[in-house]
């Protein structure tokens, strides 16, 4: 068997750009795919994708680690997050080929499942503490028994104690609302430093939240040990590191104990396999980032199946987002805030490509400019620039 073409796929999906990869073999019917979205670069991840293709041509696609290896070494520079989004989605999509080929789920060929279902999360919003209760109250109305939400909003180096009272009052009305039976997940966003970070941390431990997302930035693993040490609440990262090697000193220093690799970005589902046994000989857990769309959370679905300290996975709620949902062919559903183990061969879905084709990206300078400033700028009260 042989690859005949390693193709992006662009998308509209609402509220992203989304990036798939179709890879074609000679063997008839027989291709995969997989997703490699990267917010504000769809353009630079694709023709990344599109400089790999002759390097796969004629490449046997079971072949999955050669492939991920020959990628990744060949290329001399080590990959930063374009090259490292091109990979994961192109690996993805190998999977795909290796369990259609094969008839088995993909969590089949990681050494079986080890749980029956996936629990998973979706986020809420509110910027008020009544808006924020209610908000995360139709969400467990739905069935969901898990949300996330970014408590605080812009904070300085340090901040005097109104920020930390008012994010605080929103995480109290949400507790009183939801009850102790709904975990309630906090996304610091990497946006503060590890002086608010402890501040902001021990305001919230009296409302038990199951972790605190990146309280500060994954580039410095001591300041993240630091509010660590600092606080009863687990702290979990891992949605800006790639690869195995990126979450090394993570473990070592003891900065996290719940990694979130990226499918999309840390090296597809080869490399969250490896993270994650990794992080067992830590007893650390898994909770992969995904903020993307159906393709993505198949394919994290898989290793969470296969994965011992599996813990929960993030998703976008499917009712928010009925754009994403449409470009695949019957999406994995959500039952009472859980998966359960697909049993088609492969990632388990597929894309639907004239889908795609009725939703091609605006590419004009007015969207442009609006996906990559208007969502992620953010500005303190001074003007300065500050972490989104």
């Amino acid at each position: 068997m042989k690859i005949t073409a390693v193709k992006p796929v662009l998308a509209d999906g609402g509220h992203r750009v989304f990036v798939f990869v179709k890879i074609e073999t000679d063997q008839p019917g027989l291709y995969g795919w997989g997703e490699a979205s990267l917010e504000g670069k769809p353009r630079a991840v694709a023709g990344c994708i599109e400089d790999f293709e002759p390097m796969l041509l004629d490449e046997n696609p079971l072949r999955v680690e050669y492939i991920w290896q020959l990628l990744y070494r060949s290329a001399f520079w080590r990959m930063g997050v374009i090259g490292l989004s091109a990979i994961s989605g192109i690996d993805q999509a190998l999977w795909d080929i290796k369990g259609k080929e094969a008839n088995k789920p993909i969590y089949e060929l990681l050494g079986g499942p080890v749980r029956d279902k996936v629990r998973m999360y979706t986020h809420f919003g509110g910027s008020t503490p009544e808006a924020a209760a209610e908000n995360a109250m139709s969400k467990v109305a739905k069935g969901w028994t898990a949300v996330k939400t970014v408590p605080m909003g812009v904070t300085n180096v340090l901040d005097g104690p109104p920020v930390v009272d008012e994010a605080t009052a929103k995480l109290r009305a949400v507790r009183e609302a939801v009850g102790d039976q709904v975990d309630i997940l906090l996304d610091f966003h990497g946006r503060v430093t590890p002086q608010m970070a402890i501040q902001y941390a021990r305001a919230f431990e009296p409302y038990r939240p199951l972790f605190i997302e990146e309280p500060v930035q994954a580039e410095n693993p001591a300041a993240m040990a630091q509010v660590t040490r600092a606080t009863s609440i687990p702290v979990a990262t891992g949605e800006r590191l790639f690869t195995r090697w990126g979450f090394r000193e993570i473990l070592e220093t003891g900065a996290a104990s719940l990694l979130q690799p990226d499918c999309c970005h840390a090296g597809g589902i080869s490399e969250l396999r490896k993270i994650a046994t990794m992080a067992e000989v830590y007893y650390a857990g898994l909770a992969p980032h995904n903020p993307y769309g159906p393709v993505s959370t198949a394919a994290c679905v898989q290793v969470d199946l296969a994965s011992p300290n599996f813990v929960i996975q993030e998703m976008v709620d499917p009712d928010n987002a009925p754009e994403a949902m449409s470009l695949v062919k019957e999406p994995l559903t959500v039952v009472d805030g859980y998966i359960l183990p697909p049993t088609k061969p492969g990632l388990g879905v597929e894309i639907d490509e004239e889908a795609c084709k009725r939703r091609v990206p605006d590419f004009s300078l007015e969207k442009t400019r609006q996906m990559v400033l208007g969502n992620y700028g953010a500005f303190h009260k001074d003007g300065g620039i500050a972490d989104s």
